[in-house]
């Protein structure tokens, strides 16, 4: 009997209406870059059961990782649904369902690898960032395998194991330290890993970053490319798609579902299914199935997502989008868990990067964003700044190098103005964030005030 099964079990002894067990196995492997080198491999196990259970509609939960006094756990959270109130319009924990097997979530050699060989991975991701000394290095190179397991009173029962690999360089200008690159990639596999490539986004961006020119305040055309528009999308976008805040009148799209909000060439996603995705698993965190949901189709709100827990409550069913994210990726056993995005990922008509430029009269190409957070989110408004990676463009040419620069606008504005999108995708991961797939986007009509 596994743990998850003996807590079913002493959970049914004690007349408990559902209970569920939720049991996460995480290895995360860390290999840290100081000052073009690396500084530290680091290695950590864990393993951590949460649990929730529902009794007479009360809703009370735990977690623990002491696994010989697993029936003590159990007691100790049921006397203290006591002080709970019922959930009237609750339903119940989800019942076994057939779901999507998937490719490309788990590699073995990702689940076995070495600190040897992971710092391997992450001195060709500093080798690839050198360019004759001119730039001085940081970063982080991440892996996490895991397993999960799944089990509730209503016979269902879910097993899945999943790999993750993440690396980041961070490169700033010797002559001038102001100036600096990212460069980031992600993927479930190893082979789906490109490290060189980590170094050298990171200074290109930095080396095109020098000797910038003042941007005059006013207004642009602005190309956002993937990792400043994953960076939207994570901390701008993903909210106003949650079935809680859309239900509470927090969402500037609230009473827009059916309606034209974008342009017709606009289409989001949430995408559970994307190979090498860092979002994609075939069940959510509560074990029901996932399913890719349009959220944008063709400019239009077509859905929000949701949890069992809000579904209910606004007398509707989850769309599979239960979340309990760990950190740095993957999951953790959060006995409560949360509505959130998978992938959220943007579709379009793919116009290449170059060909966009080359169709931009006045513009600023944006690389990295910085400070990204909703001002008023019911209205859409939000606020963002540029400090590196910024291209002046004019006449469909980069004509230099650009000085940070302040963005405040508002998504319904923004979402009306997209006049390109690339087919640059790429799967982007910000700091403690959401995962997207997305390429370069054009918007018009955008302010801009210069920082200095």
């Amino acid at each position: 009997m596994s743990i998850c099964e003996a807590v079913l079990s002493h959970a049914k002894q004690l007349k408990i209406d559902e209970c569920e067990a939720y049991l996460v196995k995480r290895k995360i492997l860390t290999v840290r870059i100081t000052d073009s080198e690396i500084a530290e491999i680091k290695q950590n196990q864990e393993e951590t059961l949460a649990l929730r259970m529902i009794n007479e509609k009360k809703i009370f939960s735990t977690k623990t990782n002491d696994f010989d006094n697993i029936n003590g756990t159990v007691e100790e959270a049921f006397k203290s649904s006591s002080f709970m109130k019922p959930k009237d319009y609750w339903k119940s924990l989800p019942q076994q369902t057939p779901y999507t097997s998937l490719k490309n979530l788990y590699d073995k050699k990702l689940d076995e690898i070495s600190g040897s060989n992971a710092s391997d991975i992450a001195q060709t991701m500093i080798n690839s960032a050198s360019i004759q000394n001119k730039v001085t290095i940081s970063g982080s190179l991440n892996v996490v395998s895991e397993e999960i397991e799944i089990a509730n009173s209503n016979e269902l029962h879910r097993f899945d194991k999943a790999t993750y690999l993440a690396g980041t360089i961070n490169a700033n200008a010797d002559i001038d330290t102001s100036v600096s690159g990212i460069g980031h990639e992600s993927a479930r596999t190893l082979d789906g890993f490109p490290a060189e490539s980590v170094g050298q986004q990171a200074a290109e961006m930095c080396i095109n970053s020098l000797n910038p020119q003042k941007c005059d305040q006013g207004t642009y055309t602005i190309i956002v490319e993937p990792y400043s528009m994953g960076e939207l999308l994570a901390f701008v976008f993903s909210s106003n798609f949650n079935l809680k805040t859309y239900s509470e009148k927090r969402s500037c799209f609230s009473d827009k579902i059916g309606k034209q909000i974008a342009v017709q060439n606009f289409s989001l996603i949430d995408d559970p299914h994307a190979s090498q995705g860092i979002g994609s698993k075939p069940f959510d965190d509560e074990g029901i199935p996932t399913q890719p949901r349009p959220l944008i189709d063709s400019g239009i709100f077509a859905n929000t997502f949701s949890d069992s827990f809000y579904a209910f409550k606004e007398g509707t069913e989850s769309s599979g989008n239960a979340s309990r994210p760990g950190s740095p990726m993957g999951r953790a056993a959060e006995p409560i868990p949360f509505p959130s995005p998978h992938n959220l990922r943007v579709l379009g008509n793919g116009m290449s990067k170059n060909e966009i430029i080359k169709d931009t009269k006045k513009g600023i190409l944006i690389g990295r964003l910085w400070y990204t957070y909703a001002v008023n989110p019911i209205r859409g408004d939000f606020s963002c700044t540029a400090r590196s990676g910024i291209r002046i463009i004019e006449n469909g040419e980069i004509k230099s190098p650009g000085k940070p620069v302040r963005i405040v606008h508002n998504l319904l504005l923004l979402l009306q103005n997209i006049s390109a999108i690339g087919n640059d995708v790429k799967n982007v991961l910000q700091w403690n964030s959401l995962p997207s797939i997305t390429p370069s986007v054009r918007i018009e009509d955008i302010g801009v005030v210069p920082i200095n």
